[in-house]
């Protein structure tokens, strides 16, 4: 397996990421991310994915580690202020204890999936060649991924706000990775802000404001962790 892997690791990744794009926009159009069978059929892939990099024996490799120095890292400080905005416009406890519960379930594996995909598999592929050209495209990808949410019913004004907001967040956390070596904080921050999505009012004008204020926040603090912090 790691010997096939390490020789066509490209096209291994990019199969990787379409086969995640097509499963997981059968789940969100079929079922809803409140749904039990989303939950499992994500689950089964988190664990598929898992079981494939403890059989490439790339655990740290990608990432699954603790952060050394916490502390220069401002204790992460910034992600928790970017991961609140989904409460800026208020709180909805409208979806029952089990939708809210199946939502978590299925936001807890996109956030492991997609950071293992465009953090870990792809970032980590395309950073041997050029790491600029890696950090870029795993940002764009990444923001550019969530175009599919226009098939999932989205509006095209807030799929462009979350594609370009999404980019942003793309950048700060691919630079954690790079500088920390971990992809733990990736992975909460990303599940978190998910999951606590269930429980957010729409506001059209909030939005706006929340959408800057990502970008922002994420820029900054990548320029931040840029200067601070030595590889």
């Amino acid at each position: 397996m790691k010997k096939i892997f390490e020789k066509h690791e490209t096209l291994c990744c990019m199969l990787l990421i379409v086969l995640y794009v097509v499963v997981n926009s059968y789940c969100m159009q079929n079922f809803g991310t409140a749904d039990y069978r989303s939950a499992i059929v994500n689950t089964l892939f988190s664990v598929a994915l898992l079981a494939l990099v403890i059989s490439l024996k790339r655990v740290s490799y990608y990432g699954l580690i603790k952060v050394e120095k916490v502390k220069k890292y401002l204790y992460f400080f910034p992600l928790l202020l970017i991961i609140s905005v989904q409460l800026w416009t208020g709180i909805n406890i409208n979806n029952t204890p089990s939708e809210i519960l199946f939502h978590i379930i299925f936001m807890i594996n996109v956030g492991f999936l997609e950071e293992m995909i465009f953090r870990g598999f792809l970032f980590k592929m395309m950073a041997k060649d050029n790491l600029k050209s890696a950090i870029i495209v795993s940002a764009i990808t990444f923001g550019m991924g969530h175009i599919v949410n226009l098939l999932n019913g989205a509006s095209l004004i807030s799929t462009l706000m979350q594609i370009c907001y999404a980019t942003a967040i793309g950048y700060i956390l691919v630079i954690i990775f790079y500088k920390s070596k971990s992809l733990v904080p990736c992975i909460i921050t990303h599940a978190a802000f998910n999951g606590l999505s269930i429980f957010s009012e729409g506001n059209r004008l909030l939005s706006y404001i929340i959408t800057v204020f990502i970008i922002v926040v994420s820029l900054s603090y990548a320029f931040y962790i840029n200067r601070n912090i030595e590889e």
